[in-house]
């Protein structure tokens, strides 16, 4: 009885010191978000002069004060127009992201081909190459196709990748074959098949790779400044840098300003989480 209630114990031990260690580890990563965020909700001057006590992460204690920041951020710059601009970036990219590699993904698992582990072997290999590695490259390619200034330079080069195409792959390599041959003694085509049966039952992986496809764009600043010159066109974490150097600078304007470019990852990131998790898991094991 008495190694039971220390066997007991000792998990009870446990959980409460690993419940502490996690608590306080999620607060050393809420610490940075906390200040951003309580920092767009007060004054100028209060910021620098609550920046050393523990006020500096309490907003202002006057509500009426909350709003006033953002209106003003909103009346010197068009951020509006950024935040569509950006909108629309990631929708493209991820809309086309899952398309493309879950098509591809397809091919790569259902289509027996000359060369078929040759290529798919040489396309894991090109996730060494570290992306800003072909940055001139794609660059150039951009230029060739004359679409250098326009929202295609920016989605484009977003809508494939290797390693969701993987994901799709090791996905629709669990699906049994005896769905798509059921399919097939219907009369429905491969491309039907892929359409109307693989891709609704890929719902785990579509929405992985969408989360993952739409907070890589959303947070993308080199390419777009790369190929982009109009300042119209700008997407809101390019319009972000330019607004940090346009004087007067004002700390709690630039504090509200990323924290509407932080709000849609985490409404993104909520409403996708357990489909995300659940795709993250499969996606080295290629199970359901």
């Amino acid at each position: 009885m008495d190694s039971y209630r220390n066997i007991k114990m000792q998990k009870r031990a446990k959980l409460v010191l690993s419940t502490a260690l996690i608590t306080v580890l999620a607060l050393f990563f809420l610490f940075p978000l906390v200040w951003m965020v309580v920092s767009s909700l007060k004054p100028e001057a209060q910021i620098y002069n609550d920046i050393t006590s523990w006020k500096a992460f309490v907003p202002s204690l006057k509500v009426s004060e909350w709003g006033k920041v953002y209106g003003s951020l909103f009346q010197r710059f068009n951020i509006f127009r950024f935040i569509l601009n950006s909108l629309i970036y990631a929708s493209c990219v991820t809309a086309g992201s899952v398309f493309i590699n879950s098509l591809a993904g397809y091919g790569f698992s259902r289509f027996n081909f000359k060369g078929r582990k040759l290529i798919f072997g040489l396309l894991l290999a090109t996730l060494v190459i570290p992306g800003e590695a072909i940055l001139i490259q794609q660059f150039q390619i951009v230029k060739s196709f004359g679409i250098l200034n326009t929202p295609l330079a920016v989605i484009l080069p977003g809508l494939a990748s290797p390693f969701y195409i993987y994901m799709f792959k090791n996905f629709f390599d669990s699906i049994s074959k005896n769905v798509m041959e059921s399919a097939q003694i219907e009369g429905a085509g491969m491309f039907r098949i892929y359409w109307q049966i693989m891709l609704p039952m890929a719902k785990p992986a579509i929405a992985t790779v969408g989360t993952l496809a739409f907070i890589g764009s959303w947070n993308d600043y080199l390419w777009p400044l790369m190929v982009l010159t109009d300042s119209d066109k700008f997407p809101l974490q390019v319009a972000i840098t330019n607004i940090q150097n346009t004087q007067p600078v004002y700390m709690n304007q630039v504090m509200a300003l990323l924290t509407i470019s932080t709000v849609p990852l985490v409404v993104i990131y909520i409403i996708f989480q357990k489909y995300l998790i659940q795709g993250m898991g499969s996606a080295g094991t290629g199970e359901k």
